[in-house]
């Protein structure tokens, strides 16, 4: 498929295909204010709430541990290779499998996934537009019934591009080579609120275009390819699709919602830096700019 976005009605149709893996990666960032400017995030899953009700056939990945690294000091980082390919070819998903990934609305933790899948190297991924709550709102199948799909054997091939590490962010940032694009929100991009034991601020040069904007708030998943377009083009991403971007925000995931949507209008020289401000805000030795 050339667009990895696809429809509730095209999904419906083909959940008995055996080709297929549906996957439920339900999640939350849940945030709260400190004062004094700062704000604490809670990671979450919602297993619990996949197990009362999930699109038939669908497999649960909990994107704060299941596809994380547990080692690395920075949370929530992509696993490593081994640890991935454990997790994929237990719940059934191999080298000739297509995954169809959804969350609570069709945003971040969906994307996510669709970017570690492209990481390391399975392409046949698509991300369910509007997600659970579009699906239910619509009145189609679901169920309380676990899956028990066979293991399968998924070969990890990593991108190295597409993962970025502080060091070449930094290298970036200096030269100009690549458009830095942060994925938070206003506040954190002005910095004007920080998050956990973070300074406040940016990476200098970086460019903002806050993930939630490419959403439609009122019927969830993605705004119309043009109005999609007007709003990079807004944020200063270059029309020439070969142009480098490099996206970020707190820990690697809400930065690959304008990945996805950069990728869907046809740029592809694009990369997350999974360390994003997690990282960047605690170490001294990066620079930061308000």
């Amino acid at each position: 498929m050339s667009d990895p976005l696809v429809g509730t009605a095209w999904l419906e149709e083909r959940l008995g295909d055996s080709r297929l893996r549906v996957v439920d990666i339900r999640g939350y960032v849940k945030k709260r204010t400190v004062g004094e400017g700062r704000q604490e995030a809670e990671y979450l899953g919602a297993r619990e709430e996949y197990e009362r009700s999930h699109i038939p056939g669908a497999v649960y990945v909990d994107w704060t541990r299941d596809i994380t690294d547990p080692d690395d000091p920075v949370p929530v980082q992509i696993a490593p290779p081994e640890r991935f390919a454990e997790a994929m070819g237990s719940r059934g998903i191999g080298d000739e499998t297509h995954v169809v990934v959804y969350d609570h609305a069709g945003g971040q933790f969906a994307t996510r996934l669709w970017w570690a899948l492209v990481y390391y190297g399975h392409d046949a991924v698509s991300v369910l537009d509007g997600g659970w709550n579009r699906w239910v709102a619509e009145g189609r199948p679901t169920t309380r019934e676990l899956p028990s799909p066979a293991p399968a054997a998924f070969t990890p091939r990593p991108r190295p591009g597409w993962r970025k590490e502080a060091e070449e962010v930094l290298r970036l940032s200096r030269s100009g080579e690549a458009l830095l694009l942060d994925a938070r929100d206003a506040g954190q991009y002005a910095g004007v609120l920080a998050r956990g034991e973070g300074r406040a601020g940016r990476i200098p040069g970086a460019a903002h275009l806050h993930a939630d904007s490419l959403l439609d708030p009122e019927r969830g998943g993605f705004l119309p390819p043009e109005e999609l377009e007007r709003r990079v083009r807004e944020a200063g991403v270059p029309e020439d699709r070969e142009s480098p971007v490099v996206a970020y925000c707190n820990g690697g995931v809400a930065a690959t919602v304008p990945l996805f949507v950069l990728h869907r209008l046809g740029y592809r020289n694009l990369s997350n830096y999974d360390g994003s401000w997690n990282e960047w805000g605690v170490r001294d030795d990066l620079p930061a700019e308000r």
